[in-house]
């Protein structure tokens, strides 16, 4: 016997008992965003691989280790999309998008990174993108800010926390960088490995250490605060201002930098205790340099990403997610004439009843076996049709989860009982 195809690391099945929690999160993504009037946009998974670099930045650890990268027969560099924001706005320059002036987007679907798997951080795993381009004031940040307030409330998620900074502007962020390589050349020798290697790249990154002994140190590093220009400095407390009067409660984090090039100014996170050590559940920033930097006519643009996966934990965990999809109606047929005739009925039910949820028996079966399926699918009604219901052109129907006298239907007749007792209202295609 061949051995079983396991699943690559890091990559997992969505199986349908999983599935209504990954549908209830994205009918209300839809629903929210439809709210603030975003546009959805589709991009492709693969882009060339200089889209990355040049965007995120060779110093991080996505470009430096985590990115799905090969030459195709072509001969061209491709990379599976680590994020989203450079081929959306890889996208809108390329499209001629820009001409129309101010955008508002978002996306959802696959990403991939090359890391070591755990609970909520899987090598191929899903985000949603929400993203605005065009707009130079704070209020546009507020606004992405309390959208993504909106979906976490939607999806049941309060206990989530905001942690807030600015990373001021390119060059503000410059002076700031050669502060802190000053102030992190001093304690090289005790630095952990990646922050001694970010240190000559982009010490920014070290403010990210995870080790306890870099902690540490970072503790005592200049505020980034403290280095703000004065325009920088003013768009964020407009910022605070609009989220105050929006009623967001928020925390300043100054040592919030995240973990891409592209960030200027704005940054925050959404986070979590209920997740243990993957704890960050959405963040982004402003990216006002970024449409520049691919080619694009000078654009400002702020973003953010949400990890489905996380979400989908928690709306678990809390017990928020909806129940698991079951048929309403199971469909019994017995004899071939019946079973000729049950799919044609099964069709004129679902045009009548375009909300009806039915499933029709197949692979034969008597009728106890056939209403053991219908038991077993959780179904609240089966309609009967066997070889003499279908002579007479009736169906019987019968309640499967009350005690309820079985009752014989006209089969033309069925679309408008069923509507009545299922509360369903017929809308004909």
């Amino acid at each position: 016997m061949s051995k079983i195809i396991e699943p690559l690391r890091g990559v997992h099945d969505v199986l349908p008992a999983q599935s209504p929690a990954w549908q209830f999160l994205e009918r209300h993504t839809r629903e929210v965003f439809a709210a603030y009037a975003y546009e959805e946009m589709r991009v492709p998974i693969i882009e060339q691989t200089q889209l990355f670099r040049r965007s995120i930045g060779d110093f991080t650890d996505i470009v430096e280790k985590e990115m799905f990268s090969f030459t195709d027969q072509g001969d061209d560099q491709i990379t599976l999309r680590p994020e989203a924001t450079a081929g959306m706005a890889r996208a809108v320059i390329s499209n001629g998008m820009l001409r129309e002036g101010r955008l508002r987007l978002w996306c959802m679907g696959p990403m991939f990174r090359r890391e070591r798997p755990q609970a909520g951080r899987y090598r191929q795993f899903h985000q949603i993108d929400a993203e605005a381009f065009g707009f130079e004031g704070p209020d546009i940040d507020a606004e992405l800010i309390l959208l993504s307030a909106r979906l976490l409330r939607r999806v049941g998620l309060s206990g989530v926390k905001l942690h807030l900074n600015s990373l001021g502007t390119a060059a503000a962020r410059t002076a700031y960088r050669e502060r802190l390589s000053e102030y992190f050349k001093a304690y090289e020798s005790t630095l952990d490995e990646d922050s001694r290697r970010r240190l000559h790249g982009n010490p920014l990154r070290i403010l990210d250490s995870k080790d306890p002994d870099t902690q540490r140190i970072v503790a005592g590093a200049p505020s980034l605060l403290e280095s703000l220009d004065p325009a920088s400095l003013t768009h964020f407390e407009r910022l605070c201002s609009h989220l105050r009067g929006a009623g967001i409660e928020y925390h300043v984090e100054p040592r919030l930098v995240r973990g891409l090039d592209y960030y200027t100014r704005t940054v925050f996170e959404w986070i979590t205790d209920d997740l243990g050590a993957q704890g960050t559940v959405c963040a982004g920033g402003r990216y006002d340099g970024l449409v520049a930097q691919l080619g694009g006519a000078a654009t400002p643009g702020i973003g953010w990403a949400m990890g489905q996966e996380r979400i989908v934990m928690l709306i678990e965990k809390l017990g928020s997610a909806m129940a698991r999809e079951r048929p309403q109606v199971y469909l019994v047929l017995v004899g071939e004439p019946a079973e000729v005739l049950g799919f044609k009925v099964a069709e004129q039910l679902r045009d009548v009843q375009p909300r009806l949820k039915l499933q029709i028996n197949a692979g034969g079966g008597n009728f106890k076996t056939q209403f053991r399926r219908a038991d077993k699918s959780g179904a609240e009604y089966a309609i009967v049709l066997g070889e003499d219901e279908a002579a007479r052109g009736v169906a019987a129907l019968k309640a499967l989860r009350r005690e309820s006298a079985q009752e014989e239907c006209a089969i033309g007749a069925l679309g408008e009982r069923l509507g009545a007792l299922l509360g369903l209202t017929g809308v004909a295609e």
